[in-house]
């Protein structure tokens, strides 16, 4: 099955306030259907325009939440587009790895519900 995102994708979603960002870390799979982990960051843009400009300086964006696993269903539930690509960093893929080591659970919260955001 042919994924719609992948690693190291940089997503874009709206709200009524603007527009957010969160970054495909890895994407797990859990019997046949894929775990999504995710990072948000804490800024929020008035427009695509402004939250592309964000990314080409990657480094002074905040995180918001450093990783969260979903569910494809939870995922599906998230409405977001690709804007970009960029390589994964160890930084960005070491709370991916703790989640790991800790034997952590998979939401079926939608990533906006997970943020506290609708």
């Amino acid at each position: 099955m042919e994924l719609p995102f992948a690693p190291g994708d940089d997503l874009i979603f709206q709200l009524e306030s603007g527009f957010g960002l969160l970054r495909v870390i890895a994407i797990g799979q859990d019997e046949d259907k894929p775990t999504w982990h995710l990072m948000a960051y804490e800024e929020f843009f008035p427009d695509v325009e402004s939250a592309e400009q964000a990314l080409k300086h990657p480094s002074a964006l905040h995180v918001r939440t450093p990783h969260m696993a979903l569910t494809d269903r939870a995922f599906e539930r998230t409405p977001a587009a690709r804007l970009g690509n960029r390589p994964v960093t160890d930084a960005e893929r070491a709370p991916y790895e703790t989640w790991i080591k800790d034997g952590g659970k998979v939401s079926d919260r939608s990533a906006l519900l997970m943020l506290g955001l609708r």
